[in-house]
């Protein structure tokens, strides 16, 4: 394991994901504390990614620990891995799109808005037979055209990152400072990202691109924000969650 240094975060590999727990202390960063982020990286080439709402009643499992009950009486299977999946409704349901298995369950939401889903450019998280990719909303509708095979795809907002540029709303010294969380793409490396101290937009969207290199981000949601991983020994719970992004395993 490379020695720990400013410039890098330390890294460690634990199966049955990656993961990366990052302690960041950066000179473009201008808040009163270096910000901390814990980094999960899933390679779709050897994981499955699910996304996951409501159960067999249709209730919406709103917890991490509820979800793991359920895997277990539902083919044996162990929550492994599981993040909040996008902005929701009062009732749970996505504000935006949300295709399931290739099913789309709720339509991409290209309206207009207050609140950060609708602070445009927003974008879509998706998974084809081709791998991981986060683009701009209004790009989705010809990638299904094409026939591309969108297996799940669930949409927030803002789009941190397009093709390596920052959103053009993120504003530098923003005092705006909450507990955050993302997803990011390396190649077919969908990279989870959840701020362990709180952070403006701008500083988080600097961490995709500065430290973990992703060209493509996108903001999942803010004081919501929770991680289950085993890896870790960490499941969180803030408040309840609509749609969930995870991993099961046998």
């Amino acid at each position: 394991m490379p020695k720990p240094d400013h410039r890098k975060p330390l890294r460690k590999l634990l199966p049955p994901v990656a993961v990366l727990v990052a302690s960041l202390f950066a000179s473009f960063v201008s808040a009163a504390a270096d910000p901390v982020y814990t980094v999960v990286k899933i390679d779709l080439r050897t994981e499955k990614l699910e996304l996951f709402l409501n159960d067999d009643a249709g209730i919406a499992f709103k917890r991490f620990d509820r979800l793991d009950a359920w895997l277990k009486t539902h083919g044996n299977r162990q929550l492994s891995f599981a993040v909040n999946a996008g902005m929701y409704h009062a009732d749970f349901s996505p504000v935006g799109l949300f295709v399931r298995d290739g099913r789309e369950e709720a339509p991409l939401n290209l309206s207009s808005g207050t609140g950060n889903f609708f602070l445009k450019p927003n974008g879509v998280f998706l998974v084809s037979d081709a791998g991981p990719r986060v683009v701009e909303s209004s790009e989705y509708p010809a990638l299904v055209k094409s026939g591309m095979g969108i297996r799940l795809a669930t949409q927030s907002g803002p789009l941190l990152l397009r093709h390596g540029v920052l959103h053009p709303a993120l504003i530098p010294n923003s005092d705006s400072r909450k507990i955050r969380n993302g997803v990011g793409i390396s190649g077919h490396t969908a990279v989870f990202v959840i701020s362990d101290t709180p952070v403006n937009f701008y500083e988080f969207a600097l961490y995709f691109r500065d430290v973990l290199h992703c060209r493509d981000a996108l903001y999942l949601d803010g004081t919501v924000s929770a991680l289950h991983s085993n890896a870790l020994r960490r499941s969180d719970f803030v408040r309840e969650l609509g749609p969930i992004l995870g991993v099961a395993l046998p």
